[in-house]
């Protein structure tokens, strides 16, 4: 350990070289990630981050500065001064023959200009796995953590900074979406192919896009029309050993110099129904959906504008596929039947492009259907969401930026449910609605890009739980190039909405116990990470380490502990808490090879009925390996991962009448492989892969799936894979507009 603090200490008295600032865009103002910026007659070079932008070294001996990106005309400007700041625009129609690959770079990248620490997970990324959902798209993610909630219905949960994924505040493109009802399986909403990058922010992020963020923010930007590099054409077609079925597609027209429009479209069938450990449950469900979505755009020199429609359609079969013994009993089925709706608008008025000064208003609103069958058990939800807000931005002077801004939030959830599998009891009906109208302001302050601070308070007003405040700051310094310094401390609230948020957990015997006066949860988060750009053998080594814990004030705990046949939900009553200690190294050892490894630790407990207890199924650690190689021609490409995921606390078991445990107090640790490889072409590409190669299954997910209508039934004490290794074959087609 001494050995890195030398390092960073040498780091910091690296001497600092005149820096060349800038951001490079296209004609439509949009910024170009990945272009090259480069000095003639050196090796000095650099390539511009997400947002377009780019920090290079200015050497002595070169004042001419050439950027290039792929489909443009090259741009050659001369720089006689230093730490000056440039806006590049590149003009398209470049005709290209042959492609020299400089370097290649890793898909998963750090957001150096932010303050926030944000991982941006690009396209190349992605298609590194099967990625078929937003959910199966973290396989090479040592961050984020996907696994199943329940072992019967395919629900899958988001884990970051070791609590489940309703404390991840989820967004597409900067919208707050797939919250509440769609929470348990929203993640399978969002296909693959639709995505451009995710980008992923841990620990308090910032006000602007509401007060939910607890452990940190998701975002999924989609393919977008206007962008230059969109395709006319593109598909992807995938099928796998268990049956799976999946095709996609979508085209882009541009109407004008100013309009354009996309229509993407999804279909996914999951055709068998598998049991593989005999208990006569199915491993994995069937599921059947649609998925269609038209966006249009209007790219004016001043107003911009955005708006789309997406509807979703889709069944979710699973339960018993025999009577597991029991021929005389009725088989225990689950049916969820899911249509959602959205639309939404965008629309920006810039006043002044230099000082980036604009007003924006964004409008959404979603209507999401769910009726689902557990069994007996019946739990149908209607909810209606509406989001509004109104922005302006302005930079005063390159040091000093404002945004401020109003915000409105309705959810309307309007449920009829009976949780227990007495048919002769009548459905119940509830209407839950929550109005929250709120403002925030952020200031910015940016010297050179060596000091940010930036600091951001929002108010807000809900009608369920009064007013609150939202408080949150974020400091960012790097003496040099070469190392990276981020602080963060903020709060973060969330209002449960518990049988939409929870309803898988119906797929179970046990007694549903819902306390009076639930609060609306409350939770500090602090952070500190560092990351350092090495220099090492003419290449780059990448280290990052980060530390964030998270503090309940207020949590509605979901208690599975106290009674074993029983989850109560109730208000804590004494602590809750997260530590969470992670660090990752990326270093290409090669060209055209590239390796990440991580590691991360967690420490997450809360107090169960007077008592602080390690929080059940979370892993305490996780390792992860990734490896990748193109060949140099870019023709052929291995990609590789390995996962080891750490043991942990089972919840409370209960003597069976044998004399033996339900289940063990604890489970083990297990690896997982998954491997790709990838044949490109002109305009299309196959690939094939394998998941779970290590072949690891959780024995008896289920308990007593024999009797399922029994008071033991449970299918939610599942903490790794319920199906083996898998295979599958897929091809990516893309008609490239240049």
């Amino acid at each position: 350990m001494k050995y890195i603090f030398l390092i960073f200490f040498f780091l910091l008295l690296y001497p600092v070289q005149a820096k060349v600032r800038g951001v490079v865009k296209d004609s439509a103002g949009e910024p170009l990630p990945g272009a090259n910026v480069a000095w003639v007659n050196t090796k000095i070079f650099t390539v511009t981050a997400e947002d377009g932008s780019f920090s290079v070294d200015k050497p002595k001996d070169s004042e001419t500065l050439v950027i290039s990106y792929i489909g443009f005309e090259n741009d050659t400007i001369h720089v006689d001064s230093e730490n000056v700041k440039l806006e590049i625009v590149l003009r398209e129609g470049l005709s290209l023959g042959e492609v020299n690959v400089v370097r290649r770079r890793f898909g998963t990248t750090k957001l150096r200009s932010s303050a926030m620490n944000v991982d941006i997970i690009s396209s190349a990324e992605l298609s590194r796995a099967a990625c078929c959902n937003l959910g199966e798209s973290f396989v090479t993610n040592p961050s984020v953590d996907v696994s199943y909630s329940d072992a019967a219905t395919g629900a899958k949960q988001i884990k970051l900074l070791g609590l489940s994924g309703t404390y991840v505040q989820m967004m597409t493109e900067n919208i707050p979406n797939y919250r509440g009802a769609a929470a348990p399986y929203g993640l399978g909403y969002i296909p693959g192919p639709w995505m451009q990058s995710i980008q992923v922010s841990k620990g308090s992020s910032s006000v602007k896009n509401g007060y939910e963020s607890i452990t940190g923010q998701i975002n999924v930007e989609f393919k977008k029309p206007q962008l230059p590099e969109a395709d006319w054409v593109s598909a992807n077609l995938f099928a796998s050993s268990t049956g799976r079925y999946e095709a996609n597609a979508d085209a882009t027209l541009k109407l004008s110099k100013r309009w354009s429009t996309s229509l993407l479209a999804h279909y996914e069938n999951e055709t068998m129904a598998h049991d593989a450990n005999h208990d006569g449950f199915a491993d994995i469900p069937r599921v059947e959906q649609y998925n269609l979505w038209n966006r249009w755009a209007y790219m004016g020199d001043h107003y911009v504008f955005q708006a789309g429609i997406k509807a979703l359609s889709e069944w979710r079969n699973s339960g018993q596929v025999n009577h597991g013994g029991n021929p005389g009993q009725e088989l225990y089925k689950i049916g969820i039947d899911t249509r959602r709706y959205e639309a939404f608008t965008k629309n920006a008025y810039i006043f002044n492009k230099e000082k980036n000064t604009n007003l924006a208003l964004i409008l959404q609103g979603t209507f999401h259907n769910q009726d689902a069958v557990y069994g007996h058990k019946l739990y149908d939800v209607d909810q209606t969401n509406v989001y509004a807000s109104l922005l302006f931005e302005t930079e005063f002077s390159k040091q000093h930026s404002l945004s401020t801004g109003l915000s409105f939030n309705y959810d309307g959830y309007d449920q009829r449910y009976r949780l227990t599998n007495d048919v002769k009891l009548p459905r119940l009906k509830s209407f839950e609605k929550e109005s929250v109208p709120g403002a925030y302001v952020q200031y910015t302050y940016n010297l050179e890009d060596k000091l940010i601070l930036m600091g951001g308070i929002r108010g807000d007003y809900s009608s369920m739980h009064v007013f609150f405040v939202t408080p949150r700051a974020h400091v960012k310094y790097n003496p040099n190039e070469f190392v990276n310094f981020r602080l963060s401390a903020g709060k973060g609230y969330r209002t449960n909405h518990v049988l939409a948020e929870n309803n898988y957990l119906l797929a179970s015997s046990r007694k549903v116990r819902i306390a009076g006066d639930l609060d609306q949860e409350e939770a500090c988060n602090y952070g500190a990470s560092i990351s350092s750009y090495i220099p090492l053998l003419g290449k780059t080594l990448n280290l990052n380490a980060e530390y964030y814990y998270t503090d309940f004030l207020k949590q509605v705990v979901v208690d599975m502990d106290t009674d074993p046949h029983e989850i109560a939900f109730y208000n804590l009553n004494g602590r809750s808490y997260s530590h969470v200690f992670q660090v990752e190294a990326n270093y290409p050892l090669f060209k055209g090879f590239t390796l990440t490894a991580a590691y991360r630790f967690t420490d997450a407990k809360t107090t169960y009925n007077g008592e602080l207890k390690e929080r059940p199924l979370t892993s305490r650690y996780k390792g992860l390996v990734t490896a990748s190689y193109k060949t140099p021609l870019e023709i052929w490409q291995f990609d590789a991962t390995l996962q080891l995921n750490g043991g942990g606390r089972m919840p409370s078991r209960y003597i069976l009448e044998d004399g033996t445990p339900s289940w063990s107090a604890r489970y083990g640790s297990f690896e997982q492989l998954s491997v790709q490889i990838t044949r490109y072409f002109r305009r299309w590409s196959i690939y094939v892969g394998g998941e779970n190669l290590t072949n690891f299954k959780q024995k008896n997910p289920i308990i007593d799936a024999a009797n399922p209508w029994g008071e033991n039934f449970d299918s939610t004490m599942i903490w790794g894979p319920v199906h083996g290794a898998k295979a599958y074959i897929g091809i990516r087609f893309n008609w490239a507009r240049n």
